[in-house]
């Protein structure tokens, strides 16, 4: 697997890409997390990113993870 922009440090993000426009493909919040998967992007908010990372890590060609984004001062 190909990870992307998982931060190795609580708090670190190295490649801010999603904005409020992207939205999670299970509700409808802003997206945090993108997953590559078959050749297509999944996004998700962080709550349903977590709910299903195991799952789609073991799959995804890649994970972009910008949760840390929710707890910047």
């Amino acid at each position: 697997m190909n990870t992307l922009s998982t931060p190795t440090e609580p708090g670190v993000v190295l490649e801010h890409r999603l904005t409020a426009l992207d939205r999670c493909d299970s509700c409808g919040a802003q997206a945090y997390i993108a997953a590559e998967v078959n050749g297509s992007e999944l996004l998700f908010c962080a709550h349903h990113g977590r709910k299903y990372e195991e799952k789609l890590r073991a799959i995804a060609t890649s994970w972009h993870d910008e949760t840390a984004r929710l707890i910047e001062s």
